[in-house]
C-alpha cells in the first residue's frame, strides 16, 4: 500500500520559514518524480514545485521561485519543501504527490499518488 505522509506544516508569521517533509512508503521511491501542490480555500489545487527521480532536475512555480526549494533524500524516501520569506498568500494545504514516470511535471493529472496534506498558515 502506497503512503505519502506530509509533515512540518503550521502557523508562522509573514517572513518566516517552514520546512515540509513527505515520507513515502510502499513504492519504489527512487524511480518516482515528486511534486508539491497547494490548495487554498475556495481555490483549485495549484502546482508549487517538482523534482525528478535523481534530484538533478527541479522546477518551481513563478509565485514561489527564489523563496521555496524542493529537494529529496532517496536514502530516506523523503522529499522536502523548504519555504522561506513566507507570505499570507502562501496559506494553503500543501500536498506531495508521486509520478511513476520519474520526471518533473507541473500537471496534477500526471501524478499517481497523493498525500493527505499538511496545513500551512501564514499570518500578516
Amino acid at each position: 500500500q502506497v503512503q505519502l505522509v506530509e509533515s512540518g506544516g503550521g502557523l508562522v508569521q509573514a517572513g518566516g520559514s517552514l520546512r515540509l517533509s513527505c515520507a513515502a512508503s510502499g513504492l519504489a521511491f527512487t524511480e518516482y518524480g515528486m511534486g508539491w501542490f497547494r490548495q487554498a480555500p475556495g481555490k483549485e489545487r495549484e502546482f508549487v514545485a517538482t523534482i525528478s527521480w535523481t534530484g538533478y532536475t527541479t522546477f518551481h512555480a513563478a509565485s514561489v521561485k527564489g523563496r521555496f526549494t524542493v529537494s529529496r533524500d532517496n536514502s530516506k524516501n523523503t522529499v522536502f519543501l523548504q519555504m522561506n520569506s513566507l507570505k499570507p498568500e502562501d496559506t494553503a494545504v500543501y500536498y506531495c504527490a508521486a509520478d511513476w514516470r520519474g520526471v518533473v511535471s507541473t500537471h496534477k493529472g500526471t501524478y499517481d499518488y497523493w498525500g493527505q496534506g499538511t496545513q500551512v498558515t501564514v499570518s500578516s
